[in-house]
């Protein structure tokens, strides 16, 4: 070994993100590489005892919303609290780049009604040091992180950059706008994006209902953005979409798109409650386009995407009741303290429920949970808040406000929105081990004050390898696809893999002691701003660029994290 290693890393169970078997090894590392794996003689200037733990990759999530907390924070929590080193922003269209100055409001509006991320802290936060593209690229290549940041270039501000109110107001585009967006688009991926995003979902919203200019954006709009891309020779098309009844002529579209410009596309993929056989035949369209050649796959996530429903959080059984909004305004304790109160309990159950929309989701009591410390993501029917209720002949609703005020009023109701239609994860695990499907959409830095799915590391190992019952994973299975296939699918062949020559990103696990905990609420953005958290023992320590970034769950205060430009070939630098 010709290197003086920096770092070693001894006698751990080394799991490579090949999918190979775990074997006991020793990874020297010297700077930013691993120069040796394997019997490592030499001595590091550093050192970790890794017997009896595990040693993986980092983990590279390719689904985070982590557009704004980029631009103000170094830490880009709860993501590198679960191992990952690597994060893809820019998801879903949305996104602060590019954006002239009379635009950011725009801007500032999707982002909180899509991402569920409060006015407040983004007008504070936000620095508006750029206006293009590669301009935010140059704002974001000055900052110093925890894990590293690639990013996409995303439609809906492309769009408004381009159009202006007329594509807020989703009129359709011209020819000049088509070219220049398709020329936007090309010179954000040269600058360094991995790929391209756009929405077509109806959920995606302003607070005040509008919604996202890119739904129903038409196909002459992104043939020519897609082909745009195609020429630069890099990225990925990243999508959502609602396909409804419509499913077989929008992917359809979808595969032209592919056709058009040569790139590959990703598609979330969830099971929904309405049409519980949908991800199927989407799996399937996927899997057509692959054997056609064409390269597609489907996201998909681990465990049900669902919200948090609490008394310190955004939504619960009673925001909407007027007798509630009376004291919503209080500080959280004394909130807690009026609620206590046996006059303003009655008054609230006896408020009007909420409309059936608003209902469906937070007094849906056969769908809602205790979520539990471990938090559980795969709870059996008869620990919902209506099966307990009939067992115990009490109102749900006087269950459910009773559970929330335990724990000085800090408990969380857990409620799946999707993947749970029969009441298990059997589904995720079948779309998991489908050949054309990526594990993402963890949504780090959405959806603030209602769910924390960034931790979805963490429990693939902890419940999908370990804990649960039956239908388990073998460890290196998960690794791989937690680290290896996701950084192959974004084109960063330079790191998820344990390997001479290559990035030296990697954790070590206390594997039997993974535990995950339940979200907590903490104030720590821009203005005070709330937004959930989510802690896990047994990272022993995270390892970004052969700097040691966490021992034992706590920062170290290093900063190795940098953006990334471009796709990475396995030896580069």
């Amino acid at each position: 070994m010709s290197d003086a290693p920096t770092l070693v890393i001894r006698g751990g169970t080394v799991i490579d993100g090949s999918g190979a078997a775990p074997r006991e090894a020793d990874i020297a590392i010297a700077g930013d590489r691993i120069v040796a794996v394997g019997a490592v003689t030499a001595r590091g200037a550093e050192e970790i005892d890794a017997k009896g733990k595990l040693v993986t990759p980092g983990f590279v999530d390719v689904h985070t919303h982590y557009d704004a907390q980029v631009t103000w924070a170094n830490h880009i929590t709860p993501s590198s609290n679960h191992g990952v080193t690597t994060t893809l922003i820019g998801n879903c269209g949305v996104g602060f780049a590019p954006c002239r100055p009379e635009q950011r409001g725009m801007l500032v509006a999707l982002m909180e009604g899509v991402e569920d991320i409060p006015e407040v802290v983004l007008s504070e936060g936000l620095k508006w040091n750029w206006q293009t593209f590669p301009d935010f690229l140059d704002a974001l290549d000055a900052r110093q992180f925890d894990l590293d940041v690639a990013t996409q270039v995303p439609h809906a501000a492309l769009r408004v950059y381009v159009m202006g109110q007329r594509g807020a107001d989703r009129e359709p585009a011209t020819e000049a706008d088509r070219a220049a967006m398709a020329r936007l688009a090309a010179e954000g991926i040269r600058a360094g994006a991995l790929g391209f995003s756009t929405s077509r979902t109806i959920n995606h919203k302003t607070l005040d209902g509008r919604h996202i200019p890119t739904l129903k954006a038409d196909e002459a709009e992104l043939a020519a953005i897609a082909r745009a891309v195609g020429e630069t020779g890099a990225g990925w098309l990243q999508v959502i979409a609602d396909f409804d009844d419509e499913i077989d002529a929008e992917f359809a579209m979808l595969r032209r798109l592919v056709a058009a410009s040569g790139r590959p596309m990703t598609i979330t993929v969830l099971e929904r409650d309405s049409k519980p056989l949908e991800w199927r035949h989407l799996l399937d369209h996927i899997a057509a386009a692959n054997a056609a050649g064409q390269r597609m796959t489907g996201q998909v996530l681990g465990r049900p995407t669902g919200i948090m429903l609490g008394f310190e959080i955004s939504q619960h059984p009673f925001v909407a009741c007027p007798s509630y909004q009376a004291v919503a305004h209080l500080p959280f304790a004394e909130r807690v303290a009026a609620l206590r109160q046996p006059e303003l309990r009655a008054r609230i159950l006896a408020d009007e429920p909420p409309g059936r929309a608003m209902a469906s989701r937070v007094r849906a009591w056969d769908r809602m949970f205790p979520l539990g410390d471990p938090p559980d993501y795969e709870p059996p029917a008869e620990r919902s808040l209506g099966a307990r209720a009939r067992a115990m002949g009490v109102d749900p609703a006087t269950l459910a406000y009773d559970t929330l005020l335990e724990r000085d009023g800090r408990t969380i109701l857990y409620r799946p929105l999707s993947n749970y239609a029969h009441g298990t994860l059997e589904t995720s695990r079948e779309m998991m081990t489908h050949p054309n499907t990526l594990i993402g959409l963890g949504d780090g830095g959405a959806h603030v004050s209602v769910l924390c799915d960034a931790s979805a590391q963490t429990s693939m190992l902890t419940h999908w390898t370990r804990d649960r019952a039956s239908g388990r994973f073998p460890a290196e299975w998960a690794i791989k696809r937690l680290t290896r296939d996701n950084a192959l699918a974004v084109g960063l062949a330079d790191r998820g893999l344990l390997a001479p020559g290559l990035k030296a990103d990697l954790n070590v696990i206390d594997y039997d002691h993974l535990t995950l905990h339940a979200p907590r609420v903490v104030y720590d953005l821009p203005a005070g701003g709330r937004r959930l958290m989510q802690d896990a023992e047994g990272y022993v320590a995270t390892i970004v660029s052969g700097v040691v970034t966490a021992r034992d769950g706590r920062s170290t205060g290093a900063l190795p994290g940098r953006l990334i430009r471009g796709a990475k070939a396995a030896a580069a630098g």
